[in-house]
This record gives C-alpha cells, structure tokens and sequence, in this order.
C-alpha cells in the first residue's frame, strides 16, 4: 500500500513541512505496512520558498534588502542553473511588521526590487515568483523604483497566484485585501486613487491596461506590475507547485492521498491547497481516495460533495482557538487524527 501525504501549512501554527512530518510518522504507525510519500505544499504563498528549493535543488542565498518599511532587513532567495526562487513575503511581508506597523499607505515593495537585483547578479535570468503574503498595496511602484531595475526586463518571469482579484474597482486590491492588511475605510480610498494612478503610469509606459487584468490585484498589484513591466506569465500557484514538485510521478501507485490545511470550508474550493490536490489527484487517477484533515472543518457538505473522502476535523470544538495553536498540542491533535483515519471504502 502506499500513501502520499501532500498537506499545506497550518498557518501561525505549524508549517507545510511540519504539517507533513507529524501526518507521515502517524501514517506509518497507522499502517506499519505502507510506503509513505512526503510531499509538502504551498499555493504561492508565504512557506513557497521552502516548499520548491529542496526539489528544484537551489542553493538558498541571504542579503540585506529593505523591509515594507524601508528598514534594513535579511531576506532569502533560491537559485538554480539560471532559475530564482522568489517569495514577496521575504521582501515585503506582512509577517515581517507587528499589528500597529500594518499600515498600507506607508507600507512599499522597494526592498522586492531589491531582492530580483541581488538574484541576477547571482546568475538569475528565471525568475518563479510567489505573490502571498504580502503587506503592501503600491501597485509595484517601489519594486519599479529600485535604480537598475530596468535590467531584469531581459529575463523572463512566472508568477504563482491564487486569486483573481484585477487591479483596481470592487473587487480590487485595495478594497478587497488592503483591509486585511490594516487599512482603514478612508485609507482604501486613497489607496484606490493611488492604485488608479499606478494603473495609467503602467498603462503610459508599457501599454499594458492592468486595470481589470485578472490577478492583477494580487500581492497589492504586484501581479500587474509584473505582467505589464516584465510580461511575466501567470500561473496558478498550486498546480504550477504540484508540476515543480512531480506530484504525479510521485503519486502513482497510491491507493490514499492525505491533504489539509488550517480551516477548510467552501473557500477552499476556490484554488487552495486541498482543492489542488484533489483535483490533481482526480485527473490522474479514478482509484485513489484523497482524505481532507484538517484543524477545523466548516461546509462539510460541500467539501464532501467536492470528492474528499474521508473528511477529519482535528481540532476538539470546545478547545479556544489560543490553545488550538499551540504547536505542541496541535501537533498532539494531528497525530491523533491521522490515527484514528478510518481508511476510505
């Protein structure tokens, strides 16, 4: 029998590659007889960098670049004949700025541009680029103010992504996630204008309209910036993830796949993690199951319906959520989970 585990972070609890660990070394107790597979997971987001350069064997390089704040801070990227590993969230993160530092309207991407400098003078000429976790919404202006800049538009660039939010209007950056990352309802009406006026230089210099692009918007319109300056391609992040990591060519042969994430509900039927797999999984293979564990499970109907089978909550629903995310007692709780996983019929 054997057992492919393919799980995502447990966010502000656990990373993929913990995730991974704990589920195989209860796997392996479960079913003693087994080959169990690790595979662990990103979308795009914060963790990618760690995700693809054991696979894609790049060497891991750190250098000073400025943070969201224009702080001095040491950011990592991956490199490999030619191809660079880059996580905006290592630039430009909002894990990288306490709760009252989140402040979109003073917040920048200067240090990414930075950071693409620092990989082509390390050989870089491919760039793959992770979008999540971003704390800015500048449209990439500070990344396109870095001086020398214009030298990376010889190299070509794929973006991972795993929203479609365009540039500017409603849906947008700055109404859709500025929010998230500490604007105020003011705040997101003038980051709008300025994302506006971000769209027309865009549209000036390089005459691409970003302005309702899907994608756009991701990473507070780094996605535009990166299409409309360096004609980067956009990918969606968990399938292009699953092709870097060979998720097929590891997957055949398996009667069970194990996926999760830290709370799966009806948004994880639009591009995460589990989803990506399961439909991976679905068009490889008609006889394997893939099993949804994770810490909390909400929709489960719609998740059920979907095609996870079976489906685990790891999570005790009377456990606050503080307690829940200590990393010694979830770690308890998802060993005991994949225990107690019946195996699918």
């Amino acid at each position: 029998m054997k057992i492919v585990i393919a799980p995502d972070s447990f966010k502000e609890c656990m990373p993929a590659s913990r995730v991974a660990a704990v589920m195989s070394a209860a796997a392996r107790e479960r079913w003693p007889e087994a080959t169990v597979v690790e595979i662990p997971l990103a979308d795009g987001g914060e963790g990618t960098l760690d995700i693809l350069a054991k696979p894609l064997q790049a060497r891991i390089q750190t250098v000073t670049v400025q943070d969201p704040l224009g702080r001095p801070h040491e950011s990592r990227f991956g490199i490999c004949d030619g191809t660079a590993l880059i996580e905006v969230a290592e630039a430009c993160g909002l894990s990288l700025l306490a709760p009252d530092e989140r402040h979109p309207l003073e917040t920048h991407t200067y240090g990414l541009g930075e950071l693409l400098l620092e990989a082509y003078r390390a050989g870089a000429r491919h760039y793959i680029i992770a979008l999540g976790g971003s704390a800015t919404c500048d449209g990439g202006k500070g990344m396109l103010d870095v001086p020398g800049i214009d030298t990376l538009k010889g190299a070509s660039f794929e973006i991972l992504c795993d929203v479609d939010a365009p540039f500017v209007g409603p849906h947008g950056a700055a109404r859709v996630f500025a929010p998230q990352k500490g604007a105020t309802p003011v705040e997101v009406e003038l980051l709008e204008d300025r994302m506006l006026r971000q769209a027309a230089w865009l549209y000036e210099h390089t005459g691409v309209d970003v302005s309702s692009l899907p994608g756009a918007g991701a990473a507070g319109g780094l996605g535009g910036a990166f299409v409309a300056y360096f004609g980067a391609r956009m990918e969606q992040g968990i399938h292009r993830i699953l092709d870097l990591v060979r998720f097929d060519e590891q997957l055949r042969g398996a009667q069970l796949v194990v996926t999760g994430e830290g709370r799966s509900d009806a948004q994880t039927l639009m591009g995460k993690v589990p989803y990506g797999v399961l439909r991976r999984v679905q068009s490889v293979s008609a006889t394997t199951s893939v099993a949804l564990v994770s810490g909390r499970i909400e929709d489960r109907a719609s998740l059920e319906q979907a095609g996870f089978e079976p489906i685990m909550e790891v999570t005790p629903r009377n456990l606050p959520l503080s307690q829940a995310l200590e990393p010694v007692r979830a770690q308890h709780h998802l060993y005991r989970a994949i225990r107690e996983l019946p195996f699918p019929r």
